[in-house]
């Protein structure tokens, strides 16, 4: 049986307690609402998920999302709201989908100014290793962003990852910036 969230104002939420945390269980998706972080994934609580993470469980068949109003949507209505609430929705999803695919739990970035944080185990079992932040294949990464997001990954101890997404072909490009001594 899939998970039923219920879309509004660009957040999608799991109402019911005990089915919404198994998708936090599963892979670390969604939080919880009321408990900051999580002690142990056994947990009854309403969960909160983002639209990286909602779009990409719809993809993946692991849940059905409605809107207030009881009508069912599909990939195409997301990725039009999300484009409302999120500039380059579409090229950071494509990262998020691309990391997500490859086994990495992602998590939003914005406490370090950049699109995601990177786990390898999850939220809880280790630190994020990697930053990521995601930009258009045309757009302008100046030294003076490098220096700036270099001196913040080595102040947190963790490596910066830029995604350059080219839309029209999908293809996605990592650089790794690591701070070295």
């Amino acid at each position: 049986m899939k998970t039923k969230l219920i879309y509004s104002d660009g957040y999608f939420i799991g109402f019911d307690e005990k089915d919404s945390p198994s998708l936090y269980r599963e892979n670390f998706y969604g939080r919880p609402l009321g408990i900051g972080k999580p002690k142990t994934p056994i947990f009854t609580a309403k969960m909160i998920f983002n639209f990286y993470e909602g779009l990409y469980l719809l993809k993946n068949n692991k849940v059905e999302i409605y809107d207030i109003e009881g009508k069912k949507l599909d990939v195409e209505e997301i990725i039009k709201e999300g484009k409302k609430y999120i500039e380059f929705f579409e090229e950071k999803y494509l990262v998020y989908e691309d990391l997500r695919n490859k086994g990495y739990i992602l998590k939003p970035g914005m406490k370090y100014g950049v699109t995601f944080m990177v786990y390898e185990y999850g939220p809880g079992l280790d630190h994020a290793p990697f930053l990521v932040d995601v930009l258009r294949k045309e757009s302008f990464f100046s030294d003076l962003q490098i220096i700036r997001a270099g001196r913040l990954t080595h102040s947190v101890r963790k490596k910066l990852l830029i995604a350059s997404v080219d839309l029209k072909t999908r293809k996605i490009n990592y650089y790794l910036f690591e701070w070295f001594e």
